[in-house]
């Protein structure tokens, strides 16, 4: 008797679609925990301006007025040479508080991240395009 072994075509077309399936599931999962995480760097470097803002504001009882974009030799001296997706902020400023914007270059194009800070010492950060 003749034993042949391997796999018939039913068994590789089942594999197949398996794997089919699990990639279409896992491929959005995976998008969205890249973007997740690209949208880290900006909430790191809002941080950083949201320090730097409340050590200004405890020393001139006032927020820094901001015009165009904070860089790396910018008035709240925020080392930006080391981002890869968020290169330029945006900050505004009133009596009462500042908001930090940035948006996403490169392949984090299209997600967008707020940050708005008070003078009672709190900050809310709001991620948009995840």
């Amino acid at each position: 008797m003749l034993q042949k072994k391997g796999f018939t075509l039913v068994e590789l077309v089942i594999v197949i679609v398996i794997v089919g399936i699990l990639s279409v599931v896992a491929v959005p999962i995976y998008k969205g925990y890249t973007k997740r995480a690209m949208a880290t760097e900006a909430e790191g470097t809002l941080g950083a301006i949201n320090t730097a803002q409340k050590v200004y504001y405890a020393e001139n009882n006032c927020f820094l007025a901001t015009v165009g974009e904070v860089s790396s030799n910018g008035t709240l001296d925020i080392n930006l040479n080391s981002n890869k997706y968020f290169t330029s902020f945006q900050v505004n400023t009133n009596s009462t508080g500042f908001t930090a914007t940035t948006a996403g270059n490169g392949g984090a194009t299209g997600i967008s991240v707020t940050l708005t800070g008070s003078d009672t010492g709190g900050a809310t950060i709001t991620r948009n395009g995840i």
